[in-house]
């Protein structure tokens, strides 16, 4: 069994980090209080942190917002090499019969995988959208089973889907909430190409002749906005999944059930702007002079020094950025075999005394145990030293 003795060292981390808010409620509560949505959520992206919530569970139809899990697909498939962006695809009769939003495509027309992308994501066409379903998987059911189970993987215990659009008008099981809503959106954009799409304002297709126009808003109109997906439907009401990035933080929040579209697009406003008021994301920085070389006992060299993992970035309270604490606690030795990569202490990062953060410290290279014939090579190569 390995034996090592460890010591703790805190000091006091300075955050310092320029920071520009709004003049918002620091009470969550009183700021969910004021949606007039039935459900809604704040999600920082990169940590997944639910930073605020009203009704976050309760199933409700999502419209449209439905595609952010089509174009998720669609990504991964271009990802994978499945298909590519110069794709030609064939319009079937089922996808130029879908109604609601749509490009009017005719069946048998064919368009490339980036027109129908582009008329998906912009105009949340949802001819074009059973389209790119229909040609990554072969039918559209086969495009929904494999959206269910990218819902289960990702962990959205609270979803259903029957489509690859969201109409909702002849459906009996599709659903979903604005906990899970965040959750696939936060993996959508993941996809940093996606932006290249959601942030378009206005396009077209066939030569100019078919007019695309974002139906968020808010990428107009808010400060950072880079996505995400709207949704509209008499069942469903108005929702959107809303995206912005401001000050090196990026922030979801998903409103469904609101009773017309303005309100959808202020409940998201009033929700991201609390959020970058209120929130920002820390890079830790390690004072390496912390990190003391570690004793072997019976290893094949005397010390080994040690290299910290690079920490993730923590989220934080902006009232609470003067009072993080680094505390490192490591091993002053450690006895062989040590192996490559084996923990040898952590940096913690903690906010009176709860921990928000850490990360290891490691030994880089392996280091073997003294055998008896590395023993007998060390004495004889110091006597004929002496000799």
């Amino acid at each position: 069994m390995k034996k090592f003795l460890c010591f703790t060292i805190s000091i006091m981390f300075i955050l310092s980090m320029s920071v520009t808010g709004f003049a918002v409620d620091n009470d969550n509560n009183t700021v969910a209080g004021d949606l007039s949505a039935k459900s809604a959520i704040l999600m920082e992206v990169s940590t997944g942190t639910v930073l605020m919530e009203l009704n976050p569970d309760e199933k409700l139809s999502p419209a449209s917002i439905t595609k952010v899990m089509t174009i998720l697909l669609t990504f991964e498939a271009l990802d994978s090499g499945k298909i590519t962006l110069e794709d030609k695809v064939t319009a079937s009769q089922n996808a130029s019969s879908k109604g609601g939003s749509q490009i009017w495509l005719k069946e048998g027309e064919v368009m490339t995988v980036h027109e129908l992308l582009k008329a998906t994501v912009i105009a949340s066409a949802n001819d074009a959208c059973t389209a790119l379903g229909e040609y990554i998987a072969g039918d559209e059911i086969s495009f929904v089973a494999m959206m269910n189970e990218k819902a289960k993987e990702l962990g959205m215990k609270n979803t259903s889907f029957e489509n690859c659009s969201g109409l909702d008008d002849t459906v009996t099981n599709h659903y979903s909430t604005a906990r899970d809503v965040a959750i696939m959106s936060r993996e959508l954009i993941k996809h940093e190409k996606v932006k290249e799409y959601t942030t378009i304002w206005m396009d077209t297709l066939r030569n100019g002749e078919t007019q695309l126009v974002n139906t968020n808003r808010l990428i107009r109109y808010y400060d950072g906005a880079t996505g995400l997906k709207t949704g509209t439907t008499s069942k469903a009401g108005y929702c959107v999944s809303a995206t912005a990035q401001q000050e090196g933080m990026e922030l979801v929040a998903v409103v469904l059930g609101s009773d017309n579209s303005s309100e959808r697009f202020e409940d998201a406003k009033k929700m991201l702007s609390w959020g970058f008021s209120n929130y920002a994301i820390y890079q830790p920085k390690i004072d390496k002079t912390l990190i003391t070389d570690v004793s072997v006992l019976y290893g094949e060299q005397e010390t080994i020094k040690p290299i910290v993992k690079n920490p993730e970035p923590i989220l934080i309270s902006k009232n609470l950025k003067d009072k993080i604490e680094q505390r490192v606690d490591m091993c002053i030795d450690v006895e062989a075999p040590v192996e490559k990569n084996q923990t040898l202490g952590k940096v913690y990062f903690e906010i009176d005394g709860k921990k928000v953060g850490e990360c290891s410290i490691i030994n880089e290279k392996k280091v073997e145990r003294r055998s008896v014939w590395f023993v007998f090579s060390l004495l004889w190569s110091s006597f004929t030293k002496k000799s």
